[in-house]
């Protein structure tokens, strides 16, 4: 028997912010981070709750890969003034450091007897989709840890175009290309279903068609829309199928070099999609099958699963190159000599990683370091 999962209630759409005015609550916890205040964001929120009269308290200290110290501090706040409404209002980080407060509150602290509270996520990016999914990622050490759980979903996800539309091009960039990447992930998974496949399919054309826009001109809500729904049902997705190794790779690089999470997906992507295609053997993988139909919905050539591998490669390629992005990991400022250091240990950190045991092709250390390889140079070669 296999399942698929919905669970939150997905708001979009502008304006999609006022579903705020319709929820009941005595106390809320914002969790967010400094930028939402500095910019405004965060008293968007906040001046809702004060026209209903709710009490509120901010949490704004969550920075980029939140780590176990945050997470703490978080319980500690949200125990000392238990709240029945939860909002995390920013990207990935500020919704997965809520998921993770919340989960390990209720782990750490079953006497208590209190009820869960309701969960709201509004997402400042539109790259993680986080709102709609039971993963969360937190740092320990030099290693990002993935935890996953039902119970980690939010209840309401808000998708509010206007709040993402000041992200500068160069995350818009990195975010998008993690949109594709989930999409492309969900889609090969051993985990895979109709309707995984279904939404896979979608985002993978929504982000051809409207990525490029949003970074030239941010300020295109329709551009901006697209891509955040898109970024909403590639996490949709993921959830219910898992990823793949572009996510453990990338996970580990981020971990040790604190390369960003969507940048690292992008410089792994189009080498992880060749590995799994089998791209320099026989090509004739279910993977290789499946990425030359995302070619013909996005109107390429791919009369063969070799021929439509190949276009979907260049038009990753071509996409990156749209948006500046760096070809190799030798463009990020990564030390060479570093990362000849430190490889082994990224690979062990990725074969272990809980997105690798759904890819479609079971790799082990000696791949998954050759791939490393590929991705410094930014070249695909032949990879055994």
């Amino acid at each position: 028997m296999s399942e698929f999962l919905l669970k939150p209630r997905i708001c979009f759409g502008q304006d999609a912010l006022s579903v705020l005015d319709e929820l009941t609550a005595c106390h809320v916890l914002l969790v967010t981070d400094q930028a939402m205040v500095k910019f405004g964001l965060a008293e968007r929120v906040t001046q809702r709750l004060c026209a209903r009269g709710i009490d509120w308290q901010v949490w704004d200290d969550v920075v980029a890969d939140p780590d176990i110290a945050t997470v703490v501090r978080g319980m500690k706040l949200m125990d000392s003034c238990y709240p029945d409404l939860v909002i995390a209002l920013g990207g990935g980080s500020v919704i997965d450091a809520a998921k993770a407060v919340i989960f390990a509150l209720a782990q750490t602290r079953p006497e208590a007897g209190r009820e869960r509270p309701c969960f709201v996520a509004i997402p400042t990016t539109s790259g993680t989709g986080s709102e709609v999914t039971s993963f969360s990622v937190v740092k320990a050490h030099a290693e990002k840890l993935v935890l996953v759980d039902s119970s980690l979903l939010p209840d309401i996800a808000i998708l509010d175009p206007s709040l993402v539309a000041s992200v500068p091009p160069a995350i818009t960039a990195d975010t998008g290309m993690d949109v594709l990447c989930h999409a492309l992930e969900a889609y090969v998974s051993l985990a895979a279903s109709d309707f995984s496949d279904a939404l896979a399919e979608k985002v993978v054309q929504q982000v051809f068609s409207y990525l490029p826009g949003c970074w030239r001109n941010g300020q295109d809500l329709q551009a901006r829309e697209k891509m955040h729904n898109a970024s909403c049902m590639a996490g949709m997705a993921f959830t219910n199928a898992s990823l793949g190794i572009t996510h453990s790779l990338a996970h580990a690089l981020g971990g040790v070099f604190r390369v960003p999470h969507g940048r690292a997906n992008a410089l792994l992507m189009a080498h992880v999609v060749a590995w799994n295609a089998d791209y320099h053997g026989q090509c004739d993988t279910l993977a290789a099958r499946k990425y030359a139909r995302l070619a013909h919905l996005l109107e390429l050539p791919a009369s063969t699963p070799r021929e439509g591998v190949t276009s979907l490669l260049v038009a990753i390629q071509t996409l990156k190159d749209e948006m500046n992005m760096p070809r190799g990991i030798n463009d990020t400022g990564v030390n060479a000599a570093d990362f000849d250091q430190r490889l082994a240990e990224m690979v062990a950190q990725a074969l272990r990683d809980s997105c690798t045991p759904t890819n479609p092709r079971e790799p082990d250390a000696r791949a998954l370091t050759e791939l490393y390889r590929q991705a410094w140079s930014g070249n695909i070669a032949q990879c055994h």
